[in-house]
């Protein structure tokens, strides 16, 4: 592609001279201090593919340190918190890596896409901000007017952007020893179902983590390359192509996550271009590019280098994945490189992956014994309505997990259950809730998830959030089996569109659908309506109440998921017009 034409050379893969270190470090600056012997780094790169900014490690290290002595200098003390603003570029990770030699505790914050707006989104960043106890906050030049008015209230000892610090006289001391025990940085959650909570995490979950990803999930090697368009808020984009990259000695090549939402090509072209080995996605960042990809050429991908097609996040798609294998086979995309894994930020990031070059496996599951029964039986009759899970591997090395029903008593195989795990990489808990803490972490280390799955042997399948289940005339669903079918016989309809949940009825569960729509021609939207009606009734026995709503206005967590609660908190304040509405009864 002509825009590579004109590149500025980027890192390199490989450091045959420095023997791979696969997280065995004390903390993550001692990581950055050991990467930063070889040749290996970061690459940002811009919306036209073009190198944005170059930052070996080597350079990094001594950038922060720098940056970490002006922080003490502006009166920061170790341990005190600092919100940084992720965006996708160097003054985060430099800021980020400030705050590991300083011995401070930094916080990344979200951007403002998910939030609707100015307004909300400084309301949302003076929460997180407030819950963090924060002493100082930084971001990007863009917005930094948006940042200061969040931190108003709550004065801290600097806010802004790095070039806040231009003046101030670095410490001259020595910078803080580093604690394996002492907190490393606050990873907010995703805020799925609640307002976010900041996940602590220490310097030896994250480098319990951080080694099970490489020698175990991922088997990284001298040589590989990671390439991520995934935000540095979120803990895959944070620990898994940011942290874990480090404290291996690995290269990045970034790319923004807005830049990939307008061109989601580019990132396969990023992974074709440098030889990419490893590179993760949710659901929809596969279903993005074979959507793309039906329009626009993809004649000079080579994705032969990716051995490492992660797949998390969110619940996984088994039809996403067999379109994307399918569409990118001709370009030496091999279905063995996918890697459905589980995760999330109370346990640094991942649990479980499947093992390298084995592929999706999918469980094929008989969905009225599981809706009725809540176990997961192999389909036999081939006539039976079946649902498929993709299956997420083996529990990481020294990490445990039970499946557990609504008395706390451990299941049996293919048993549907509330999932629990136990293990080095759990969190030290919500930072300043004691209370939220207890309420799902138990006193000998166990975590409730808050999501339901089965195990088949020593195979983890992830069914849904327990907070999203319905429960309609003894049935047990899940709302994204729901919205998936419509979204696939809508022909209009794009990965996100539909919100299915329910609310309390005169005698029972109401279901309730909403459905973005884009048309305001009422006999259009009285079809739609009376279509995705009559696919609830046919296919999954539902008579659901159908809403259309605006487009873009369902609601999304910081990191692009579907927040249902948010939906349905909405929805019952009346947010959704009424006269958008069709019942079933009415919609023929």
């Amino acid at each position: 592609m002509s825009q590579f034409l004109d590149m500025i050379e980027a890192t390199p893969s490989f450091h045959p001279e420095q023997p791979t270190r696969l997280a065995d470090f004390v903390s993550i600056a001692d990581a950055l201090d050991y990467a930063a012997k070889g040749p290996t780094g970061l690459n940002f790169y811009s919306a036209d593919g073009a190198p944005r900014e170059v930052l070996p490690y080597r350079v990094l290290r001594e950038q922060a340190i720098d940056l970490a002595r002006r922080l003490l200098g502006a009166g920061l003390e170790p341990g005190e918190r600092v919100g940084l603003v992720a965006d996708s570029d160097g003054d985060f990770v430099r800021a980020f890596f400030a705050c590991q030699y300083a011995g401070l505790v930094p916080a990344p914050l979200p951007l403002p896409a998910a939030f609707g707006g100015r307004q909300g989104y400084i309301d949302h960043l003076r929460r997180m901000l407030q819950s963090a106890r924060v002493s100082a906050a930084f971001g990007p030049a863009a917005l930094e007017t948006w940042l200061r008015e969040a931190v108003a209230d709550l004065a801290p000892k600097v806010a802004g952007t790095l070039k806040a610090l231009d003046g101030v006289a670095p410490f001259a001391g020595d910078l803080p020893a580093q604690d394996p025990d002492g907190l490393s940085y606050l990873q907010f959650s995703s805020g799925s179902t609640r307002f976010p909570l900041g996940v602590a995490v220490t310097q030896r979950a994250f480098m319990a983590n951080a080694r099970g990803i490489a020698r175990d999930g991922s088997a990284v090697r001298d040589g590989d390359r990671a390439v991520t368009w995934l935000p540095f808020f979120h803990d895959m984009g944070l620990v898994g192509f940011l942290l874990t990259p480090v404290a291996c000695q690995m290269t990045v090549d970034v790319l923004a996550t807005r830049d990939f939402a307008r061109r989601p090509l580019l990132w396969l072209r990023l992974i074709s271009r440098n030889r990419g080995t490893v590179s993760y996605s949710p659901s929809f960042g596969y279903d993005l590019c074979v959507r793309r990809g039906e329009t626009m050429s993809t004649d000079d991908l080579d994705l032969s280098s990716w051995r490492g097609a992660g797949i998390g996040g969110d619940m996984i798609r088994p039809t996403v994945l067999a379109r994307f294998a399918e569409r990118f086979a001709r370009h030496g995309f091999r279905a063995e490189a996918f890697v459905p894994s589980y995760g999330m930020a109370e346990a640094t990031l991942a649990l479980s992956f499947m093992p390298p070059d084995e592929g999706a496996r999918f469980d094929v599951v008989d969905s009225a014994i599981l809706e009725t029964e809540r176990r997961a039986v192999p389909a036999r009759d081939p006539r039976s309505r079946t649902r498929s899970f993709v299956m997420c591997g083996r529990m990481l090395p020294g990490h445990e997990i039970e499946i557990r029903d609504d008395s706390g008593r451990k299941l049996r195989d293919r048993r549907v259950g509330r999932i629990f795990v136990r293990g080095p990489s759990m969190m030290a808990g919500y930072f300043d809730a004691p209370e939220e803490t207890a309420r799902v972490m138990s006193a000998d280390g166990w975590l409730d998830t808050g999501d339901l799955g089965y195990l088949v042997g020593e195979q983890i399948v992830v069914t849904g959030r327990a907070k999203d289940l319905i429960i309609v005339n003894g049935r047990n669903l899940w709302p994204q089996d729901v919205e998936w079918s419509v979204e696939a016989a809508l022909a209009q309809a794009r990965s996100g569109d539909i919100a299915v949940f329910s609310v309390d009825g005169e005698d029972d569960e109401e279901v309730v659908t909403l459905v973005q729509c884009r048309s305001s021609e009422p006999a259009t939207r009285h079809a739609l309506a009376s279509e995705v009606a009559s696919l609830l009734r046919g296919r999954h026995g539902l008579d659901a109440k159908v809403v259309l709503v605006p487009p873009h206005s369902l609601p999304q967590t910081s990191s692009g998921k579907l927040s249902r609660s948010r939906a349905r908190m909405m929805y019952l304040a009346g947010e959704f017009s009424p006269q958008n509405a069709l019942a079933d009864a009415g919609a023929e």
